[in-house]
């Protein structure tokens, strides 16, 4: 018997090893795979050139890449304190880590540096 599906928390999620992404379309897949990459690089100090997303068709990876863009630029934004914009996935991922700190930042940003901006 297949075990039943589980809703994905990004939040939650762990970044260890490999994660497949598995849903039908406009179920927030794109936003959960930002989610993920935008929290390997804050949490785990990755760079940009260690991280592969993969997807089915070109179209789609200029979507996913666009839509990381955006989402790094929002996270850059809020750690600049400068609003965000409408996505609130990023002031929940700053405030959840207020612990950490580098140069009066909540978290470490130097992986953002790369081609993808």
């Amino acid at each position: 018997m297949k075990p039943a599906p589980v809703a994905l928390d990004a939040f939650a999620c762990p970044l260890d090893g490999i994660a497949l992404i598995e849903a039908s379309a406009g179920t927030g897949k794109t936003w959960n795979i930002c989610a993920l990459y935008l929290r390997q690089l804050l949490e785990k100090a990755l760079p940009v050139g260690r991280l592969l997303v993969v997807t089915f068709t070109r179209a789609a990876t200029a979507e996913l890449a666009a839509r990381i863009r955006e989402r790094i630029v929002a996270a850059l934004r809020a750690l600049d304190g400068v609003d965000p914009g409408d996505d609130p996935f990023v002031p929940a991922l700053i405030a959840g880590h207020a612990c950490l700190s580098c140069r009066g930042r909540p978290l470490c940003l130097p992986p953002l540096i790369s081609p993808i901006m």
